[in-house]
């Protein structure tokens, strides 16, 4: 199978809200928008993330409105300092602190206007031996 594009749609009453704020705080671009449905895309076309009214004929059969648990929505970046700093000038409220984790990731976190949980992740080296106890012998 080839993929297009790919992105997740959050059913939201919130639509307008999470429009603006990720446009504000993380620079996408809106694609489309309309009453009921807007998608929004990175400059670069690296990321992609949909929000729906979830009153909308044309919504797919089950999605609920999101309640905002259950899922968590991970932007790997080159540099998490970096894009903390940019957050937090645009005023972003940051729900979990810039943190070099032992398991190798530098990373920071905020919920948007559904409750969606972003997490901003950049790769580093893991500290000495933190995966060991998780490997399978072979």
């Amino acid at each position: 199978m080839r993929f297009s594009d790919r992105y997740p749609i959050i059913v939201t009453v919130h639509k307008n809200a999470c429009r603006d704020f990720w446009v504000q705080h993380l620079k996408l671009e809106v694609g489309f928008d309309s009453d009921w449905f807007v998608w929004l895309t990175a400059t670069d076309g690296s990321m992609s993330i949909a929000f729906m009214t979830p009153d909308h004929p044309s919504a797919p059969p089950g999605p609920e409105a999101f309640s905002g648990k259950g899922m968590c929505f991970e932007l790997q970046v080159e540099d998490a300092g970096l894009e903390h700093a940019r957050f937090i000038a645009s005023d972003g409220q940051v729900g979990y602190p810039l943190t070099d984790e032992a398991f190798g990731q530098r990373r920071f976190g905020f919920a948007d206007p559904s409750g969606l949980w972003v997490d901003v992740v950049q790769q580093i080296e893991p500290d000495a031996g933190y995966w060991d106890r998780y490997m399978r012998a072979s």
